[in-house]
């Protein structure tokens, strides 16, 4: 008597998809995971640090001690619905800068504050469809995992305010030798002028910024002039003062008020020691 023999699933089609799905989901478990890691840790080193290579100029700076000026600037200068939206970025503005991506035009918007954020610590720079896709996805769940006050401190941690320079600790030391929790407004303003393009930005040899016409890049010059006298300021009038500004993502105090504890590590009170390590290279190389 003749016996059926086994053969091959006759739905290929079904199974890619089961198989896609199983994958898509893993995805999405591991790096909802990750979300959820960053409520609490913050790791040293992210993956536009590794790429830069070392030395790596940073160091970790609770958000309690950091100006609440820097705090205004940056939801101003880079996202200001950061405490407002649902989500990581508003879908038309997405569906736009799609669009303007397939036809090869210039991005209409940018990237929120969630979405620069991933790709700092987990992406590559680079604009390839597949790097967007995953930033989309990713920012998603960090935007919906956190809070928008969690987002911020991360972000200003790990975004980049010069050559190998990251996190807003380093930054104002190395440009102003102060703590972030002393830093002006106008200070503040400044160094959103730096974020556009960061690897042209030239620290003075007595402080602040080089903005004379030796500097790498006249963009760069552009960028913080315009941030620290015009744009920033502006942006934070029209959206009722830093008081305001800061209020949208459940800030209400200042940083003066966590002075009890500018001893801890993470106030960052001292100059880390990588900064004061560049410096002392830059002045042996004149």
């Amino acid at each position: 008597m003749e016996t059926d023999k086994p053969t091959r699933s006759r739905h290929p089609i079904r199974r890619f998809f089961f198989w896609w799905f199983k994958l898509v989901l893993f995805l999405v478990v591991i790096t909802e995971l990750a979300a959820v890691a960053f409520t609490w840790i913050t790791p040293p080193r992210t993956a536009f640090m590794l790429e830069s290579g070392e030395p790596t100029t940073y160091q970790f700076v609770s958000i309690d001690h950091i100006s609440r000026f820097v705090l205004a600037s940056a939801i101003a200068h880079e996202d200001e619905q950061l405490g407002t939206r649902r989500g990581a970025f508003d879908i038309k503005d997405f569906n736009a800068r799609v669009d303007a991506y397939l036809n090869g035009k210039p991005d209409p918007s940018g990237s929120t504050i969630p979405q620069q954020l991933v790709k700092n610590i987990f992406l590559w720079p680079d604009q390839s469809a597949l790097r967007k896709a995953l930033e989309a996805g990713l920012s998603t769940e960090f935007a919906y995992t956190l809070t928008p006050k969690r987002v911020l401190e991360l972000y200003l941690n790990y975004a980049q305010f010069g050559p190998k320079l990251y996190g807003i600790c380093a930054a104002t030391w190395y440009y102003f030798g102060e703590p972030p929790w002393h830093v002006s407004e106008y200070q503040a303003a400044q160094l959103m002028g730096t974020l556009p393009l960061p690897s042209l930005v030239q620290r003075a040899k007595g402080g602040g910024f080089l903005l004379d016409n030796t500097a790498q890049s006249g963009w760069a010059i552009d960028y913080i002039k315009g941030a620290s006298n015009v744009w920033v300021p502006m942006q934070i009038k029209n959206m009722g003062g830093w008081q305001a500004v800061v209020a949208t993502i459940g800030v209400t105090d200042k940083a003066s008020d966590h002075a009890a504890t500018q001893d801890q590590p993470d106030a960052c009170s001292t100059m880390p020691q990588s900064v004061a390590d560049r410096l002392k290279q830059e002045a042996a190389n004149g």
